[in-house]
């Protein structure tokens, strides 16, 4: 579902994929997980990791229990010599892998921890804008994610659990974004991505998200913008919500809300070249059919 704005004005129009869910408000914890797993579609469809993020984040996790079952059995004063051997040099390698990964790993976490912190402080985010590019004001790609709260979300601590429903939207967010062929462009090489978040002036997080008041981007780039909302709020949008970065100050005046930016960004140091439509067994069995056409979502 698609809704248009700008319509009578000389600017080019806006299109928003609309995404609608049963859930009675957008909680924390579904903005949460709907904006980490589109920082992980955005960073494997450009190309910037070798795998889907889970599969790192699994892979990452298996080297560090391997490498503590290797250092166990060096442990044990029975053990073979040639045996010895090898498992020091495979713990060399483990090691080395490990070493590798560590610093995206521990930017990711730190990332995602960040942005915890500011859902528990503002639970009832209006927009993030995720900027693939060299700077923020210097795009290749954005995604522009509108969250509207007709219904606030209450205001208990988000668990940050990933149940049915944030686990569906997911799904349906990266489905509509695939459908307009989000990650399809040519392999531009190791580039970055910046966390952009509308939230309101009283937002004291210094250590992790700085003000960004005249944010702005070129007009000549087009974002895929996706909005969330649900159904309970019937057909009406709240139009106080959907800001026009690049178009304007970024600024809503009327709720004293500006720009803040991450102050970590995400690079994979390693990038791996890979073939440009090489998906994973796990993305494209879950998005997928065995036809190639895009699965329909369901809860």
């Amino acid at each position: 579902m698609e809704s248009t704005e700008g319509e009578g004005s000389s600017e080019p129009e806006i299109q928003f994929t609309e995404i609608e869910t049963t859930a009675e408000c957008l909680d924390g914890s579904l903005i949460f997980h709907v904006v980490k797993d589109t920082i992980g579609f955005i960073l494997y469809m450009h190309q910037q990791i070798p795998s889907i993020l889970q599969d790192i984040t699994l892979e990452f996790d298996l080297m560090h229990t391997e490498y503590k079952e290797l250092e166990v059995d060096l442990a044990k004063t029975e053990l073979k010599a040639s045996l010895r051997r090898k498992h020091i040099g495979r713990m060399r390698e483990v090691k080395q892998g490990i070493r590798k990964m560590e610093k995206f790993m521990s930017t990711i976490s730190s990332l995602q921890s960040a942005l915890q912190l500011l859902i528990s402080q503002i639970p009832n985010i209006h927009e993030v804008i995720l900027v693939l590019g060299t700077s923020p004001i210097r795009p290749q790609h954005v995604y522009q994610l509108c969250f509207s709260h007709a219904n606030p979300a209450p205001s208990a601590e988000a668990n940050f659990i990933k149940g049915k429903t944030a686990e569906w939207l997911s799904r349906k967010a990266i489905r509509a974004l695939i459908s307009k062929d989000a990650g399809s462009s040519s392999y531009p090489g190791p580039t970055k991505l910046f966390l952009m978040v509308k939230a309101p002036t009283s937002l004291n997080l210094p250590l992790h998200f700085l003000p960004k008041r005249d944010f702005r981007y070129s007009k000549k780039i087009v974002p895929f913008r996706l909005r969330f909302r649900c159904r309970t709020q019937g057909l009406k949008i709240d139009e106080d919500h959907n800001s026009l970065p690049g178009r304007s100050t970024g600024i809503d005046s009327s709720n004293d809300l500006i720009w803040y930016r991450a102050s970590l960004h995400l690079t994979y140091l390693l990038c791996i070249i890979i073939v440009v439509n090489c998906c994973s067994s796990e993305f494209r069995s879950n998005y997928f059919g065995s036809n190639g056409k895009l699965r329909s979502p369901s809860m």
